[in-house]
């Protein structure tokens, strides 16, 4: 009894887990809105895709060390570390618009590489909880049809803030200036910390079975390449990214750029937060798929 119940606590901590993944990822773009403003940027998209740009670069060099962390500390701890380095990248975030504000540096705003380092860190918070919610959810679930069942919920959570966030970030900027900073939406970066810090207490707290791990060799990266169903994976998961993040956050720059309102911003980030409200159906509806058809039918 005692079991079960802890388990579904587990589940429903994953599920919360993956919803923040997504909060903390789909900051970047409506806020890169505010930084393509800035002088010195002065509406290049490059630079503006720069916070999304860090944050995936994180998980090039954290991607091995979280597998790492899981093997050595447990799921809870890992988690719980996940968490806190989540809660430093934003409040570096949000020194961006303390620190270096006017000067410049390499012809860029100074404060950018504040935020830059901040979303960096994000990343790397980002990347371990990825490595935690996924497998942990798989295994909570028995694996099998079942598994892949809780990740595609899962996964739904996440679209769901994948929604929520573009449309708060949008409503908070309003009209694009080259007065826009990023101290207008600190109201987010509040709320972002405050989830993180909130979540870190709870989970400190939380009942949680470690799932048993499989012992063996620590491969090298050549060893499993050697995987096809490795490979043909990562290759899937760069072009998925592009989809779920690259379009999404290359919208919003263009309706904020094309629109001419005295809110576009406001618009834009109700129109990216649809198209992640319709991908949210889809991962809703392949939950029940999921719970019937295996992964590789898939």
């Amino acid at each position: 009894m005692n079991k079960n119940k802890t388990n579904w606590v587990a589940v429903l901590t994953m599920m919360f887990l993956f919803g923040m993944i997504s909060f903390v990822t789909n900051l970047a773009a409506p806020i890169g809105v505010i930084w393509k403003q800035a002088p010195g940027i002065e509406g290049s998209n490059f630079w503006g895709m720069m916070g999304n740009m860090m944050n995936f670069l994180a998980y090039l060099f954290m991607g091995l060390p979280a597998g790492r962390l899981i093997t050595k500390f447990g799921y809870k701890k890992s988690t719980l570390m996940g968490v806190g380095i989540g809660f430093f990248g934003v409040f570096i975030q949000f020194l961006s618009g303390k620190i270096g504000v006017g000067a410049t540096l390499a012809g860029l705003p100074a404060n950018f590489f504040v935020y830059l380092l901040g979303a960096f860190v994000c990343g790397f918070s980002v990347c371990i909880l990825n490595t935690v919610v996924n497998p942990m959810l798989n295994l909570l679930g028995g694996g099998g049809n079942r598994g892949n069942q809780l990740v595609q919920i899962g996964g739904t959570f996440n679209s769901l803030m994948g929604t929520i966030t573009p449309m708060l970030v949008g409503a908070l900027i309003g009209t694009v200036t080259a007065q826009t900073q990023i101290a207008d939406v600190n109201t987010v970066l509040f709320i972002a910390m405050g989830v993180f810090a909130a979540t870190f207490v709870i989970l400190t707290f939380v009942p949680f079975v470690e799932p048993e791990q499989a012992t063996g060799a620590d491969h090298k990266v050549k060893d499993l390449l050697k995987y096809p169903q490795l490979v043909f994976g990562v290759i899937a998961i760069f072009l998925y990214v592009g989809v779920e993040v690259g379009i999404p956050g290359t919208l919003n720059f263009y309706l904020t750029d094309t629109l001419g309102t005295a809110n576009a911003a406001t618009v834009a980030g109700f129109v990216a937060g649809t198209y992640w409200f319709l991908m949210l159906i889809g991962r809703f509806v392949s939950s029940f798929i999921s719970g019937k058809v295996s992964s590789r039918a898939q």
